[in-house]
């Protein structure tokens, strides 16, 4: 059973547990840190949140289109309802990333809190693709300027 475990995780059974360098024939490694799960967790929102800020500067600018064009555009109404749903959604989920952010991982008693705005959030994340989704298929378009 032990050669079956070596074989299957090559030699990771060889590895000290102190972060000593441990010599593999000729190469030398350093076993790395275990992971930090809230500095995982503070880099995964960040990125999440970068990701926010561009589909809202986006979201921004498609209504700013679609009020240039004004109410005799075929889809105002829809368009502007869209896009205002799915600026508040996006404003709703950057306060959740907030507060993911701020809560300690390591806290066991957190972990089901934390469960719950991570399943809330990905949710609304959904929910904003698909209105984002309509807002595209119903298209904005810049209003001609007379070019």
């Amino acid at each position: 059973m032990a050669s079956e475990a070596v074989e299957l995780n090559k030699d990771a059974d060889r590895h000290r547990r102190d972060g000593e360098t441990v010599m593999h024939g000729h190469s030398r490694r350093r076993l790395s840190p275990p992971l930090n799960m809230n500095h995982y967790a503070n880099k995964k929102s960040a990125a999440e949140s970068m990701l926010d800020v561009a589909l809202l500067m986006a979201n921004a600018s498609q209504l700013k289109a679609v009020m240039e064009q004004g109410p005799e555009f075929t889809f105002y109404i829809p368009l502007i309802t869209l896009i205002s749903i799915s600026i508040t959604l996006q404003v709703i989920v950057g306060v959740l990333l907030i507060f993911i952010v701020k809560w300690n991982l390591n806290d066991e008693s957190k972990h089901y809190h934390l469960n719950v705005l991570e399943n809330i959030s990905t949710a609304l994340v959904f929910i904003i693709v698909v209105v984002n989704i309509f807002i595209t298929a119903f298209g904005v378009q810049r209003p001609n300027t007379g070019v």
